[in-house]
């Protein structure tokens, strides 16, 4: 039985096959990383982007797909692929650039569409309009909210407020651009009716999909200081999949899951443990929504 809308499912639906994602670093930065509004980045977000940082190593755009292209091939037997912006702000910079991307990735080989992940504060109609003029079969924008509370955007330092991200989606819907949501659970001061109120704040957008990231402390970040210091401890996988399973009872029904967990990359992680086990985390969710009969968007009604 299919407790909720995934991404494997909706990209099945749309395509007739399985569609893989291959993400690609572009070599662009974050407002909240040069300087524009901070140098220290959000606390949770290491100092590569949350990235493959494959550029810093003289890879191309076109290199960095064909390489992964062929790896997922062999992997998945895949055939049609996503190509999926994902360090740092794909879309903060002068307009030029983010042409310039975009137009070397209408050529990529075998290519289903494109996601874009970025912030709300790096959205214009002028931008949306550019990426709406490629005409790419698929398109997601992956726009970090994390919180819906304007007082947690602070503490984490995000540099932006829940009005913003409602400001961008709403602009991308007049273009007809899906947009997913990011959010992360356990942030420092939030407890579940936080994070549930997140979710009841993006069952009112037009938004298409959506994010779950557990929180967890990685090297060099400010969050780390905070957890040596004691300051920060994060959630259980227990309390994680709590939370979760009562955000997909509430989630609206049409909204795809693009993913369940975060996934720090190899070395980054400091704690919890249990956060760099990816299997261990999706088995246990899986048992929690199948014990407890959790079916995407059941408990809406009784909000």
């Amino acid at each position: 039985m299919q407790r909720y809308l995934s991404l494997n499912t909706y990209l099945r639906q749309q395509f007739g096959q399985r569609v893989q994602k291959i993400p690609l670093d572009a070599n662009f930065s974050c407002p909240n990383r040069d300087g524009t509004l901070s140098t220290q980045g959000c606390i949770f977000c290491n100092p590569k982007g949350s990235g493959t940082n494959l550029s810093k190593h003289g890879l191309s755009l076109t290199e960095q797909y064909l390489l992964f292209q062929e790896k997922f091939k062999r992997k998945y037997k895949a055939k049609l692929f996503l190509a999926y912006l994902q360090s740092y702000s794909n879309t903060y910079g002068p307009l030029e650039k983010i042409k310039s991307v975009l137009e070397e990735i209408r050529n990529f080989p075998n290519l289903a569409g494109i996601c874009l992940g970025t912030r709300p504060d790096c959205l214009n109609l002028e931008k949306i309009q550019l990426i709406n003029s490629f005409n790419f079969k698929e398109v997601w924008l992956e726009i970090g909210l994390q919180s819906s509370n304007d007082n947690t955007l602070k503490i984490i330092n995000r540099g932006h407020t829940a009005k913003d991200f409602v400001n961008s989606v709403n602009l991308a819907a007049k273009y007809n651009i899906k947009v997913c949501a990011h959010i992360i659970a356990g942030l420092p001061l939030e407890n579940k009716k936080d994070f549930i109120q997140t979710i009841h704040f993006l069952n009112k957008l037009p938004i298409h999909g959506i994010k779950f990231h557990n929180i967890y402390v990685c090297k060099n970040t400010v969050l780390a200081k905070w957890w040596k210091q004691k300051k920060f401890i994060p959630f259980s996988l227990e309390e994680y999949i709590t939370w979760l399973g009562e955000a997909i009872a509430h989630l609206r029904p049409d909204i795809v899951v693009h993913r369940l967990n975060g996934d720090p990359a190899p070395g980054e992680l400091l704690a919890p443990s249990w956060a760099g086990n990816k299997a261990l985390i999706l088995q246990a969710i899986k048992n929690y929504l199948e014990k407890n009969n959790i079916i995407q968007g059941q408990k809406l009604s009784s909000k």
